[in-house]
């Protein structure tokens, strides 16, 4: 159990924190990870979990935690700044593309199996053999649908309504956390490009400065993407400073 310094302005007497036993790496071959956990999630609501992401935590589902690896500081925390993004030629692209052609509503944070298999497609096509192509139904809602902060669950939808994409947004104080998005494989063009332009957007109208990523890992092929959305800032060594250099 530790009680790390900068969460000074988090109740965290109230909060512990553990370290987890190694497991295999998700983005590095031959590479072995520890997760630092924040318990219990009960107490861990939006204004909590707001302190606790602006120092590097995030959570899957009410799993709240930071990379803590023995050696290894490769995972680096990215948030996006929102009234200085410029999009490039190509997400410009995307954004009108799919902006003319999809209605996005919001719907309650509960299961619908039309999602659940829309997640599983994704899965299957886009990340095959990473596992969560086989996620049972309560896994799915474990991962996605249990939420102890203000989460939004928004649905994109084609003119003949048919899905193509889901995302879960956590609203916190200072921006939105993307926590997932998936969107249907077989289609073509740049539906998640366009899903990080829209959440972009959502933060704009809402007058949020950042809206924040997850974790980079710099010549990572899986989350290359996330460093095209500039610019960007990223938490080293406890302050977030801003990338360089800052190209549109």
């Amino acid at each position: 159990m530790s009680n790390p310094r900068e969460l000074a302005r988090v109740p965290w007497q109230a909060l512990q924190f553990y370290s987890t036993a190694p497991y295999p790496c998700s983005y590095l071959e031959r590479r072995v990870a520890r997760s630092q956990v924040a318990t219990p999630g009960h107490l861990i609501d939006s204004q909590v979990y707001g302190e606790l992401l602006r120092v590097g935590f995030r959570r899957s589902g009410t799993f709240v935690y930071r990379p803590h690896c023995d050696g290894c500081n490769a995972c680096t925390p990215l948030r996006v700044a929102v009234r200085e993004f410029t999009p490039t030629r190509s997400q410009r692209r995307a954004w009108d593309k799919h902006r003319a052609e999809l209605s996005v509503r919001f719907v309650p944070l509960e299961f619908r199996h039309e999602h659940y298999e829309l997640y599983l497609r994704y899965q299957r096509l886009r990340h095959h053999g990473g596992g969560m192509d086989r996620d049972s139904r309560e896994q799915y809602q474990h991962f996605l649908l249990q939420s102890h902060v203000d989460t939004l669950l928004a649905e994109f939808r084609d003119d003949k309504g048919e899905l193509l994409m889901v995302s879960l947004i956590d609203v916190l104080v200072d921006g939105l956390s993307a926590v997932y998005t998936f969107y249907e494989p077989t289609r073509r063009g740049s539906l998640g490009t366009f899903g990080v332009m829209w959440q972009l957007d959502l933060a704009k109208q809402h007058n949020l400065p950042y809206l924040y990523l997850g974790y980079w890992i710099d010549g990572s092929s899986k989350m290359a993407y996330k460093s095209q959305f500039r610019p960007f800032e990223t938490l080293i060594a406890g302050a977030w400073r801003r990338a360089e250099p800052a190209i549109a």
